[in-house]
């Protein structure tokens, strides 16, 4: 029988070990019993950031993005090009310029298991297709008006584009009443770059990372220093539009960064830290993250006249 002595020191023991990995400057050890640290196994396991409230959402960028092409749309029309189409295409002449660029789903690279299986840290191609826009190539005019550009051909109506030409004026109608259209854009971008930057001093990120880091190596991986490096690494030879050639090595690589940040909840520990520092940058700023939120108000405000 087990002396109550000795149940105690295995309790004992295992609290030690749940918090391995805590330091005193944070609350994200690497264990994910620990209050405060999220068990992320899959995307929709990750907690909003604190910071996520001070910029649009992936669905409002696009509702702006759709505001933005109506009213450049209407402005259009009134220039004299009635069939100018919603969602156009470059002009043929620009076509080879354009790059579509696919990211990370997260920002420690991505979480999906069976997408890394298929495509590694790449993404497919028919996906590029689907973000590309639906409406026609524009004419060179078309384009020359949408963007004040100069052009010898003359408008249908007669008019003079606007200032900016039709795409600045879209852009001036939906920043009407905004008091700091720069400040609402790059001041929340800017601070979660550099909290992201400082999050990975943190003693119990650095200790995650390389926990992660000494998975991936015990998988047949070489060794990164984080997992967006792994992400970013310069062999999967990316091409001009972000994907890559879905390697054998590369595709080793990726399911082996996933299944490391699953088994040792790499993005619950970084995402604790990071939610500490964004909270506490959030009550040093206050002033400014308030008229951040206060803009963005307006603006989606202004979104919905549009699409009203």
């Amino acid at each position: 029988m087990v002396s109550k002595r000795a149940r105690w020191w295995a309790a004992a023991l295992l609290a030690v070990v749940a918090m391995t990995g805590c330091s005193a400057d944070t609350d994200a050890p690497s264990s994910p019993r620990v209050k405060g640290v999220p068990e992320v196994k899959d995307e929709k396991d990750l907690p909003a950031l604190p910071l996520d409230s001070y910029r649009l959402s992936t669905e409002e960028s696009r509702q702006f993005g759709k505001a933005q092409r109506l009213l450049a749309q209407r402005c259009m029309i009134r220039l004299g090009f009635t069939d100018f189409p919603a969602d156009p295409k470059p002009p043929h002449s620009y076509a080879s310029s354009l790059l579509t660029i696919v990211g990370a789903s997260t920002s420690l690279g991505p979480l999906d298991l069976d997408q890394v299986k298929r495509w590694g840290y790449g993404w497919e191609p028919k996906r590029r297709k689907a973000l590309e826009p639906t409406g026609r190539a524009m004419t060179d005019a078309e384009y020359a008006a949408l963007y004040a550009m100069s052009s010898s051909e003359t408008k249908p109506s007669g008019r003079k584009p606007p200032k900016q030409g039709c795409s600045g004026q879209a852009n001036r109608q939906l920043l009407k009443g905004i008091e700091g259209a720069r400040r609402m854009w790059t001041y929340p971008a800017e601070r979660a770059a550099a909290l992201q930057k400082a999050v990975k001093m943190d003693q119990g990120v650095r200790r995650a990372f390389a926990t992660w880091a000494t998975c991936v190596v015990d998988k047949g991986g070489k060794r990164f220093a984080d997992p967006m490096a792994a992400y970013s690494d310069k062999g999967w030879r990316r091409g001009k539009d972000g994907n890559t050639p879905h390697t054998r090595r590369e595709v080793a690589t990726a399911v082996a960064d996933v299944e490391c940040k699953r088994e040792n909840n790499t993005l619950g520990v970084w995402w604790a830290a990071l939610a500490k520092r964004q909270r506490s940058d959030i009550q040093r700023n206050k002033h400014e993250y308030d008229a951040v939120r206060g803009d963005l108000d307006v603006l989606r405000g202004n979104v919905r006249k549009a699409l009203g």
